[in-house]
């Protein structure tokens, strides 16, 4: 795999490439997205799946913000990234988890939800991570975590992202339990799986153009 700061997605046509500033402006809104879909989530009590639900559940029991939980979890998980996504995908990986962490620290200070419907925030907070996170693997990018896991055995085997992971989501959610009660639990799973419908609908190969 090339570690050039603008690697190809593996979808795109021969020739067509990311550059430095959409690879920024991507890695930018892809963790915006990811930030803003945790404030939805945390304000309703829910969980959900990948780093940024097992960052959620922690934040339940550990007093630090789920963005901060979100970057100590993942330390762990860079140096497989490197190993088995390349170099380029690693240092993009840390620069996600760093902004992610930054922009959850900076949330209340621009964004304070008094109310939000459990079963909206389930459905909007899943699908703009989900969202997020079809940002960053577009440009070589991810979450970190299980993250790095699910688009490894892509690349590798051609497994369906999003179905990979809502193996691993189930999981989760049952570990969940523990902390949470089962009807948040339910729609804590609701969020989980409208983050892989969107990875199933549209990572796909042959799906995107680059441009």
């Amino acid at each position: 795999m090339s570690t050039s700061a603008s690697s190809p997605d593996p979808d795109a046509p021969v020739g067509i490439r990311h550059s430095l500033v959409e690879d920024i402006y991507a890695l930018l809104i892809g963790s915006a997205l990811i930030v803003l879909g945790l404030v939805c989530l945390r304000a309703a009590g829910l969980v959900t799946g990948g780093i940024a639900g097992v960052a959620l559940l922690v934040s339940y029991v550990v007093p630090l913000p789920p963005g901060v939980l979100f970057t100590l979890i993942n330390l762990p998980f860079f140096l497989f990234a490197r190993s088995a996504m390349g170099t380029a995908f690693m240092v993009k990986t840390m620069i996600v988890s760093t902004g992610v962490t930054l922009l959850s620290l900076g949330a209340p200070a621009v964004l304070r939800l008094a109310m939000i419907q459990p079963l909206f925030a389930a459905l909007f907070g899943g699908t703009v991570i989900g969202m997020g996170v079809l940002s960053l693997a577009r440009h070589n990018a991810g979450v970190g975590g299980t993250g790095v896991l699910t688009l490894w055995l892509y690349k590798k085997r051609g497994w369906n992202a999003g179905r990979t992971q809502l193996t691993i989501d189930a999981c989760i959610m049952l570990v969940s339990l523990l902390a949470v009660s089962p009807g948040r639990v339910l729609l804590s799973a609701v969020s989980a799986a409208a983050i892989s419908g969107v990875l199933i609908a549209f990572h796909r190969p042959g799906r995107y153009t680059g441009h």
